[in-house]
């Protein structure tokens, strides 16, 4: 059954318009977060779900009467008859022991996390080889000039770029078709290939051209990749943990950083010609054990639900969740509002499947194009910060602009300091674990972009020193205390954002356009970053990202809600409320309150935006 014909068939359910009558998901002026179930009679629920599970081919009804009970007042589950002891221990942990999880949960998010290493040790592979390969391709004179400076910075910067510009404008455009067709690990498994041949092919490669096309091939797994992983996740935990979890994306993709850095400096002395094609071609390693991680892990529920397979969803989330019970009750909750999030985008009109519709949707419906513009935001702030010129060129930076001349001491210096960054970026990407879901993920970005901003500004400065030694510290220790800033803030944040924040039926679309956001900005950032350094120096394309931290902070603090420990579905209601009136409460309520509070030191009290139904 297509999802249009799923929808077709929730909106004729017969106890539908008893479930969801109150709140409008597409103008929520009073920023109500409502459960579906609570406008259920009790009789109602229990007609709702026997037609629930007669329609959806389920078994043990009996069960499912207890789970629909839990999923519409899970805060009074002990009061439900006929849970078991084992049922209601199972509940109570899910505050108790959050990281209590079955292993097809664990498993799924260790696959999920090695994808992120592949991620990320691509990345880096370049940042070592980019002193290397430019001369064993015939780019440079042997005295280390360039043959043709005016092209060189160019061809440096879009050979480094192009598997950013291939995910952006094409990888992240086939997550779409690739998960409505094969699911979120036929999608992943693409994804795999590309990024195992190509990896190897661009190793092998003789001439720039060469490696220019293998590295665009690469993109495309790389944006396949980057769209799924984090809503496979996203679809599969619970959400009390949801954040620390999926955010797992960002760590491995840390962790990945910090192995590409790894090899590039365990490999730099074993041969000009072989050093630079063992640093690219290192990253196919992880890719093997996410090849057979993939043989293991159940498909996503809710993909199964799109496609009206209720039955595989229920089986699937029996092994994400330590009880049937549980299973069942996060089966029924979602059904009830992806019903609500159909009959949303509906509104009585025959809306198509097609690509091209729901990526209009994307902009017209005012949900979904709220959840646009937020992680529009988020994502572009990545780049924004300046991150990636560390991650892409801090080899380049330290070495100078001809490092065919440098020497091997200074060669070894700069792969030490990239390397000290990835400790870093890894190490300090774990507090997030704890501190995303309690805090939330606009906190966090609002707490790190100001200190973003300081020490990349400091750093700037810290160029202009003499002699070199010391400004080389100096800058390092800057660039570190940034690294440590942005791991556990603006790091993990975009995709666990992005891949929670659309609805069911344009989640893969959703994620693909802010996933492309972030890898084409990435992509010009590589392309014009050696061009800027020769503009304006180091210190003046530091400073440059001291500033857009600022205006980065700025458009998160008006255009970015909240999305913490909420499900998937209610997220719905938080997108409901107007971005006017998102940026109003903003700008008139919370920061007279912050003034208040934190300046003035009086006791004051917020009045909350989203009020619980």
């Amino acid at each position: 059954m297509s999802d249009m014909s799923l929808i077709s068939a929730n909106r004729e359910s017969n106890h539908t318009e008893e479930a969801h009558g109150k709140v409008d998901l597409n103008r929520n002026v009073e920023a109500l977060i409502e459960n579906p179930l609570h406008e259920f009679t009790p009789e109602g629920l229990m007609a709702d779900v026997e037609d629930f599970v007669r329609t959806k081919k389920l078994e043990d009804f009996e069960l499912f009467k207890r789970a629909a009970k839990i999923a519409r007042d899970p805060r009074f589950f002990e009061r439900v008859i006929g849970l078991g002891d084992g049922e209601k221990d199972a509940l109570r942990d899910e505050t108790r022991h959050r990281w209590e999880q079955p292993r097809g949960l664990w498993v799924t998010i260790l696959t999920c996390s090695i994808g992120a290493v592949v991620q990320g040790w691509v990345q880096t592979g370049t940042n070592g080889a980019n002193l290397a390969w430019p001369n064993a391709l015939n780019l440079l004179n042997s005295n280390g000039s360039p043959k043709d400076p005016g092209s060189y910075i160019w061809i440096l910067g879009i050979v480094n770029a192009a598997p950013y510009l291939a995910s952006a404008l094409v990888g992240c455009w086939l997550s779409y078709p690739l998960n409505h067709r094969f699911g979120r690990r036929g999608a992943i498994l693409f994804a795999a290939v590309f990024s195992f041949a190509f990896v190897l092919g661009s190793a092998f490669t003789q001439t720039w051209e060469q490696l220019f096309v293998c590295r665009l091939f690469l993109g495309l797994g790389m944006g396949v990749k980057a769209s799924t992983i984090p809503i496979y996740a996203a679809e599969t935990t619970p959400a009390y943990i949801r954040g620390g979890l999926v955010m797992g994306w960002q760590i491995w993709v840390a962790f990945g950083i910090l192995l590409g850095f790894s090899a590039n400096l365990a490999i730099f002395q074993t041969g000009e010609n072989i050093a630079w094609r063992l640093q690219i071609g290192s990253a196919f390693i992880p890719v093997i054990p996410l090849f057979i991680g993939l043989y293991f892990c159940p498909e996503s529920p809710r993909w199964y639900i799109k496609r009206n397979r209720y039955h595989d969803a229920f089986k699937a989330l029996c092994s994400l969740r330590n009880t049937r019970l549980q299973a069942a009750r996060d089966l029924y909750y979602i059904y009830a509002q992806a019903r609500l999030d159909g009959n949303m985008l509906s509104s009585g009109e025959d809306r198509s499947s097609k690509y091209i519709t729901r990526l209009r949707e994307l902009f017209l419906v005012p949900r979904i194009r709220r959840a646009t513009l937020a992680s529009f935001v988020v994502m572009l702030a990545q780049q924004m910060c300046g991150i990636n010129i560390v991650v892409f060129y801090s080899s380049t930076l330290y070495v100078g602009a001809n490092p065919s001349t440098a020497s091997p001491a200074s060669i070894e210096t700069a792969l030490l300091v990239s390397w000290g960054f990835g400790v870093l970026n890894f190490l300090f990407a774990w507090p997030a674990v704890r501190f995303i879901d309690p805090y939330g993920r606009r906190s966090l970005l609002l707490l790190t972009f100001p200190l973003m901003a300081i020490t990349l500004l400091v750093a700037a400065c810290c160029f202009l020193v003499i002699p070199t030694a010391t400004h080389l510290g100096l800058t390092t220790t800057f660039i570190f205390i940034f690294a440590a800033i942005y791991s556990p803030g603006e790091g993990p944040v975009p995709f666990t954002y992005s891949a929670e924040a659309f609805p069911l039926f344009h989640r893969e679309v959703g994620m693909g356009f802010a996933v492309a956001v972030n890898l084409f900005w990435a992509g010009i950032l590589t392309v014009v970053f050696p061009r800027m350094i020769d503009a304006f120096t180091s210190t003046g394309a530091v400073a440059f990202f001291a500033a857009l931290n600022v205006i980065a902070f700025v458009m998160i603090f008006l255009l970015v809600p909240e999305t913490k420990q909420r499900t998937l579905e209610e997220l719905n209601s938080i997108f409901g409320v107007p971005t006017r009136q998102h940026m109003h409460y903003q700008t008139t309520t919370y920061l007279p309150y912050l003034y208040q509070r934190y300046v003035m030191r009086r006791n004051a009290e917020l009045e909350p935006l989203y009020k619980f139904d």
